[in-house]
């Protein structure tokens, strides 16, 4: 329902996000603890810790950085941290494969999933358009002038920095800039007008830190695995934040998550709901 929500209100959701927050480490954990078991346990690549000077657990990155899953666990809470276990953070991949290797586990070999797991043809307009049993008529794609350039098939289909598919002979590259769902358009133009510098966030999660109060410097992804980038945190309410990055990044969309780092622990992040 909330996937659905947040690609009709024109953002970009993170199922795989809440499904950690609400499903393996709520009702999971939950279930484990009313059988009289301590632990949960998974196959995430990160590290869980205690900092024996502030006794808070910390989350932090595996230690392979290419598969590191800390982005997608930041909504754990102090409790959870305390009863999940991630034996794989310390390791990398081609040393999990081997083991499965010599245990002659069938799946050793198997391709990572890319896919989210209730969309496995990665069709999610059609999986919405099941779901939801509407369907998402075509509209028209706009210029950054507001001129009508062309004609696409349902703004739910695009996504902001979005340059394949759109169908669009313009005599230069184009990329999805913006998108009015009410009035169903789609603004297209030149990539520089994709850098936004600074992102507001809420429902915002903290690990490292019980409460923001004074500004952090910090580095920050607003995509699963882009690079970090230096940015400085600001209090903006209570669960909100606005961040500040020293240069401006590309794309940073609604709905998507902002992860704040510090070295290699994983502070808070929260759902980003506007940027400029």
């Amino acid at each position: 329902e909330k996937f659905v929500r947040v690609y009709e209100a024109g953002g970009t959701p993170n199922p795989c996000i809440d499904c950690n927050k609400y499903m393996k480490f709520n009702h999971l954990l939950n279930w484990a603890q009313a059988h009289g078991m301590e632990y949960v346990v998974t196959g995430h690549y990160a590290r869980v810790e205690q900092d024996p000077d502030t006794g808070r657990w910390l989350l932090k990155k595996g230690l392979d950085e290419g598969k590191d899953q800390s982005y997608v666990l930041y909504n754990l809470t102090q409790q959870q941290l305390a009863h999940v276990r991630l034996p794989l953070g310390a390791l990398h991949k081609t040393e999990v494969r081997a083991i499965a290797e010599q245990h002659h586990f069938i799946n050793a070999r198997k391709h990572d999933s890319q896919d989210i797991c209730f969309v496995p043809d990665g069709d999610y307009v059609g999986f919405m358009e099941r779901y939801t049993g509407k369907y998402y008529p075509d509209g028209d794609f706009l210029d950054v002038n507001g001129n009508v350039v062309g004609r696409h098939h349902g703004a739910v289909r695009y996504t902001c920095g979005q340059r394949k598919g759109l169908g669009l002979a313009l005599g230069a590259p184009v990329y999805v800039c913006g998108k009015d769902m009410q009035a169903n358009t789609v603004t297209v133009g030149p990539e520089s007008e994709l850098f936004d510098r600074i992102v507001y966030a809420e429902d915002v999660n903290w690990i490292a830190i019980p409460e923001l109060k004074e500004p952090l410097r910090v580095t920050a992804r607003t995509r699963y695995h882009q690079t970090e980038q230096a940015a400085t945190v600001y209090p903006a309410g209570e669960g909100k934040f606005r961040l500040e990055f020293d240069q401006p990044q590309r794309a940073p969309t609604p709905g998507q998550a902002v992860v704040l780092y510090q070295g290699d622990v994983v502070l808070g992040g929260g759902t980003i709901v506007a940027v400029e």
